[in-house]
């Protein structure tokens, strides 16, 4: 960040007066501008032993597989932002069941909340952000074609719920080093 989107005049990396990290701090007006990670919320959407996914229209990773998910936006909540993002790109609609994952992405500075839900119907499509909307049995998942990892970890994980009969709540971090590949990461579980 260069200049202040309050005022336009130029901004340092200073630490407020009350704080402990450095901001990009305004020099003509005091505006502190806080940078805060990105929240992704999305949905598992079921319809019997399957899952629904989106084959990507839109780079990062064009052409890879995803769950329905994307960034939340203001004044929705997580659970409004899964709903609107399944419907906007693969024009699904959905119950919500449970949240089943939070991922903590540092390294990106975003946080995934990934929801169990039920397919309402089978009237669905891609949307504008997707190429391809199919449903996939465990054994037909496109693993080595999944758009990211933190896809990959959160269904491993469903599946593995799934086959002992119960659904818990997941909570970890998917870290990365600076540099590194995309399929270079290591995943640390809450408890673990």
């Amino acid at each position: 960040m260069k200049y202040c989107s309050q005022c336009g005049g130029p901004v340092q990396l200073a630490i407020p007066e009350g704080d402990n990290r450095e901001r990009h701090v305004c020099d003509a007006c005091g505006t502190i501008h806080y940078q805060n990670p990105n929240v992704v919320t999305g949905c598992i959407a079921e319809w019997e032993d399957k899952v629904l996914l989106c084959r990507r229209a839109i780079k990062p990773r064009y052409g890879y597989w995803t769950l329905p998910a994307g960034f939340l936006e203001n004044g929705e909540s997580a659970q409004q932002g899964a709903l609107r993002e399944t419907l906007e790109e693969a024009n699904a609609r959905v119950e919500l069941l449970s949240l089943f994952a939070t991922f903590n992405m540092p390294h990106i500075s975003q946080i995934y909340m990934l929801f169990r839900a039920r397919l309402l119907d089978l009237d669905f499509a891609p949307g504008e952000e997707s190429l391809e909307v199919k449903l996939f049995s465990e054994q037909q998942i496109p693993w080595d074609e999944l758009a990211f990892p933190v896809i990959g970890e959160t269904l491993r994980l469903y599946f593995a719920d799934r086959a002992r009969g119960h659904f818990d709540s997941h909570v970890g971090d998917i870290l990365r080093q600076p540099g590194s590949s995309l399929r270079e990461y290591r995943v640390q579980m809450l408890g673990s």
